[in-house]
């Protein structure tokens, strides 16, 4: 038994799972009735600068990660012992109940997890209170560029990107400083930005590689070092 199999934890989880899946099962349906331009145009938004279009006509769906996803979250913060990880995209907190849990079973540490819309803050903050979790997160509301940009860790141990596609380098790069060797980075959906995954891949800063269909799997290499 664990935290992430306990009441009450397993009871949010349930629910949470089955809410995305709703909401999952709902935006595929309201996608199906736009043309297939309006299609292109609304997921074309979700990977470019226009992102705050997307994620404001989303922000009723959980876009959550996948139950896998999750777990292997769950699996990197306790077999690394991990005390310290920041979140970049919390929605309504499936992934942050995760990695809480894995803290809690820890023995403790603290999960910075940021999002930018208002409703979700809220929502989430919620989920991880019912879940007994909500000791263990600090909620930053706002664009990450400028909730990330001070006040972290000395050291991260490791780091989901679930926000906006197209900022998975620049929030990488703000939290790289703090990244330590061997500290291991999730992109989900990591194909929708190109120039991260070229990024991890071949900067020498880290090995990389897929995990399923949707995720990057990245683990820090070495100490941070200043481009001169």
């Amino acid at each position: 038994m664990n935290t992430l199999t306990q009441q009450p934890v397993s009871t949010v989880l349930a629910t949470l799972f089955a809410d995305a899946d709703a909401t999952d099962a709902l935006l595929r349906q309201q996608l199906s009735a736009l043309s297939k331009e309006e299609r292109d145009a609304f997921m074309q938004d979700a990977k470019s600068t226009n992102f705050k279009t997307f994620y404001g006509r989303a922000k009723d769906f959980h876009l959550a990660v996948s139950k896998d996803t999750a777990h292997l979250l769950y699996m990197l913060a306790r077999s690394s012992n991990a005390r310290t990880v920041v979140e970049f995209g919390t929605s309504f907190g499936v992934s942050t109940v995760h990695i809480a849990a894995a803290l809690r079973d820890n023995g403790g540490g603290r999960l910075i997890t940021t999002e930018f819309e208002p409703s979700k803050v809220a929502a989430a903050q919620r989920n991880l209170t019912a879940a007994g979790l909500v000791d263990l997160v600090e909620f930053r509301e706002g664009d990450a560029l400028v909730t990330l940009a001070s006040a972290l860790p000395d050291t991260i141990d490791l780091v989901l990107l679930d926000g906006a596609k197209a900022l998975y380098p620049e929030v990488l790069r703000l939290l790289e400083p703090k990244l330590r060797a061997g500290g291991a980075v999730i992109a989900d959906n990591a194909d929708w930005c190109p120039e991260y995954l070229d990024y991890v891949r071949t900067s020498g800063r880290y090995l990389s590689v897929p995990f399923a269909s949707d995720v990057e799997f990245s683990i820090k290499l070495g100490p941070y070092a200043a481009a001169h």
